[in-house]
């Protein structure tokens, strides 16, 4: 039997507890990073009267303030969120939608989207706004 002194350095490195570690930070990162996904932010005009547009199955159309349209929270062109509605109206014929602008985004963009939903036949349409103080 031979014993090992223990003055003499090791000849490899214990790297369970790095990767213990590793494993930890991925996890809080990936949680992390889905808990701040909530949508796209935007800037809501203000109403003094605001429902609660928040509703199982409801989807969400996001205009930015550059004029950027996201479908609930993916980006989309023009043609594809027509696309898009059309599919989601031949799915669910009564499919609700609530259309989210920013403040400072163009009218134009805003108009678009309501003839999009109008020529796809939707007409459980919303318009999110924020609470004015």
């Amino acid at each position: 039997m031979q014993i090992q002194d223990d003055n003499q350095p090791y000849d490899d490195i214990n790297v369970t507890p790095m990767l213990d570690l590793a494993y930890v930070l991925l996890v809080i990162f990936i949680i992390m990073t889905t808990a701040s996904v909530q949508g796209v932010k935007v800037d809501l005009p203000k109403t003094k009267v605001v429902d609660n547009l928040a509703k199982k199955g409801v989807k969400a159309i996001t205009i930015s303030e550059a004029g950027d349209m996201y479908l609930d929270t993916y980006p989309v062109t023009v043609e594809q969120l027509a696309q898009r509605l059309a599919e989601l109206k031949a799915s669910n014929p009564a499919q609700s939608i609530v259309v989210k602008g920013d403040a400072r985004t163009q009218y134009l963009k805003v108009m678009q989207v309501l003839e999009m939903l109008k020529k796809a036949d939707i007409s459980e349409i919303g318009l999110a706004t924020g609470r004015a103080q």
